[in-house]
C-alpha cells in the first residue's frame, strides 16, 4: 500500500480505483500527517550519542525540468537504475550521477515502456528480465535488450503477463481452483484481485514472490512464470511490504499493523512461523540488513523498528525488538539498506541516512530536497568509485515527480543530484 491511508481497509482502495490519481493521493496524504506515534519502544538514538556520527553536507548537481507523474518505484541493477511512475511508465538511466549526459531527458527517450493501468508499484530485475507490479492487479515480465552492453539505450520486449494465459486456462478446468473474491464473483487463485504492492526474488532467483492489497502472498516460478502457491488471507488488511532473507524466511508487512514471517520446508508449502507485533499503525516498508540478522520496519507511527533474530528461537523465525529509530515527523513510506547504512523516506518529504555502531544508531544525514512525500528508495555500493574509501549511491523518488541521486564517499563528502522526470505517456507497446 506504500503511501496509502494507513487506517483504510483494502476494500476501500478497490472502491476508489476509479478516482483520478491526483485526487486519490491528496485524500490519502491527509491521513499520513496525523498518525499515532510509537512510544512503547526504546529509542536507539539520543542527543548524547549523536556526536559519534559525522554529519554530511550536500548540494545539488543537476536538475532537469519535468512533468506531473509521481515516482512510485525504483530499483538498481548492473549499470542502470529503473523507475516506475503513476502513469504506467517504466524508465531506465545509467547509474553514474556525475555524467550529465546520462541525466538528459532526451537520452532516456528510448529507455521506457508503458503498460497496464495506474501506478507501477514495484520493480525487480533478474539478469536480463524485468518484473513489474502494477495497480491493475497484474505482474508483467520484460526482456531487457542491451542489458550490460556499452550502448546506453535499452529496449524492452514484453514476455508475459502474470498469471499467464496457460496458467489461467489450466486452473479454470478444476472447480477447486476457484476462490470467491466478492459476493457473486469468483476467480482462480492464481489471480491477484487488487493492486500488487511489492515483488521480491528468492536468494537463488528461482522464485518470485508477490504481495497485494488483496491480502495474499503468491509464489511464482521464474523459469516458466507458473504460480506455484497462494497464501490466502495472509493478513487482515492490505499487504504493503515484502522482504526475503537468504535463509528462506519471508517477511510481509501490512496495514493491519503486523509483520508476519513465513518459511517453506522442502516438499511443503509456506507456513506462518511468527507474527511480529509492535507498530501502532500500518506497516509500509521492510528491509533486511546485509547479513540478514536485522529486520527494519517502517510504519505510519513515524518510527523505524529494529528487530533482531531471537537467540532462543533456534532459527524458527521469531525476532526481538532492539529499539526504534526516531526523527521523521510523518509516516515512514520506504526503506533501503546498503552496507551498514539504513535509508528511510517519509511523508515529511525528507530522506534520512542512519548508521549503527555497537547497537547504537545515529542519523548521519537529513536530506530535505523533495517537495512531496518520498515514496521509494533504492541504494547500492558505488562500484565505479576509484578511491580507497567506500562510496554509496542512494536514489529516492517522490510524489513531487523527482528522482534524487545521493552520492557520498565514506563520511567525507556527499553529492545531491535531482532528476525532474518527464513521464508523459508516449506510445503504448501493446502489453496486456
Amino acid at each position: 500500500m506504500g503511501i496509502m491511508a494507513c487506517q483504510q481497509s483494502e476494500s476501500n482502495h478497490s472502491n476508489n480505483e476509479s478516482q483520478s490519481e491526483s485526487n486519490h493521493y491528496q485524500l490519502e496524504l491527509k491521513s499520513l500527517l496525523s498518525q499515532p506515534s510509537l512510544q512503547s519502544v526504546p529509542s536507539l538514538t539520543s542527543q548524547s550519542q549523536q556526536h559519534c556520527f559525522s554529519n554530511i553536507n550536500h548540494y545539488c548537481l543537476t536538475t532537469l525540468k519535468g512533468q506531473t507523474s509521481y515516482i512510485s518505484s525504483l530499483t538498481l541493477a548492473g549499470k542502470f537504475f529503473y523507475a516506475g511512475s503513476s502513469d504506467r511508465e517504466i524508465r531506465s538511466w545509467k547509474r553514474n550521477p556525475f555524467d550529465s549526459d546520462q541525466l538528459d531527458q532526451e537520452s532516456s527517450t528510448n529507455n521506457f515502456v508503458v503498460a497496464g493501468k495506474g501506478a507501477v508499484k514495484s520493480l525487480v530485475v533478474q539478469a536480463d528480465k524485468l518484473y513489474s507490479a502494477h495497480q491493475d492487479h497484474k505482474i508483467r515480465v520484460w526482456k531487457i535488450n542491451n542489458h550490460e552492453q556499452l550502448d546506453d539505450h535499452q529496449k524492452y520486449t514484453h514476455l508475459a503477463t502474470l498469471p499467464t494465459l496457460g496458467d489461467r486456462a489450466f486452473k479454470l478446468l478444476m472447480p477447486k481452483n476457484q476462490v470467491q473474491i466478492r459476493r457473486h464473483k469468483s476467480c482462480t487463485w492464481v489471480h491477484h484481485v487488487d493492486a500488487v504492492s511489492s515483488l521480491a526474488l528468492s536468494q537463488d532467483e528461482s522464485l518470485l514472490y508477490s504481495v497485494s492489497w488483496d491480502r495474499t502472498l503468491k509464489i511464482w516460478r521464474t523459469s516458466d512464470f507458473k504460480c506455484l502457491e497462494s497464501v490466502t488471507n495472509a493478513h487482515d488488511d492490505a499487504i504493503n511490504a515484502l522482504a526475503i532473507a537468504d535463509d528462506g524466511h519471508v517477511y510481509t508487512g501490512s496495514a493491519d499493523k503486523k509483520i508476519k514471517v513465513w518459511k517453506k520446508n522442502p516438499g511443503e508449502k509456506h507456513r506462518l512461523v511468527a507474527t511480529l507485533i509492535k507498530h501502532k499503525s500500518g506497516v509500509n516498508a521492510l528491509a533486511l540488513s546485509s547479513d540478514g540478522s536485522l529486520l527494519y520496519s517502517g510504519a505510519c507511527d513515524r518510527s523505524i523498528v529494529v528487530w533482531e533474530k531471537s537467540s532462543s528461537d533456534g532459527g524458527g523465525g521469531n525476532m526481538d525488538v532492539m529499539g526504534a529509530l526516531r526523527g521523521h515527523t510523518s509516516s515512514i513510506l520506504c526503506l533501503a539498506v546498503v552496507s551498514d547504512l539504513v535509508c528511510s523516506g517519509s511523508a515529511d518529504r525528507s530522506v534520512r541516512i542512519w548508521r549503527g555502531v555497537d547497537r547504537n544508531y545515529g542519523c548521519v544525514a537529513v536530506l530535505e530536497g523533495h517537495t512531496g512525500p518520498v515514496k521509494c528508495l533504492t541504494a547500492a555500493i558505488d562500484n565505479c568509485n576509484t578511491s580507497d574509501t567506500a562510496a554509496y549511491l542512494v536514489y529516492s523518488g517522490g510524489l513531487d515527480c523527482d528522482i534524487k541521486t545521493l552520492s557520498f564517499l565514506g563520511w567525507h563528502g556527499l553529492y545531491w543530484s535531482t532528476i525532474h522526470v518527464s513521464l508523459k505517456l508516449m506510445a503504448h507497446d501493446g502489453a496486456s
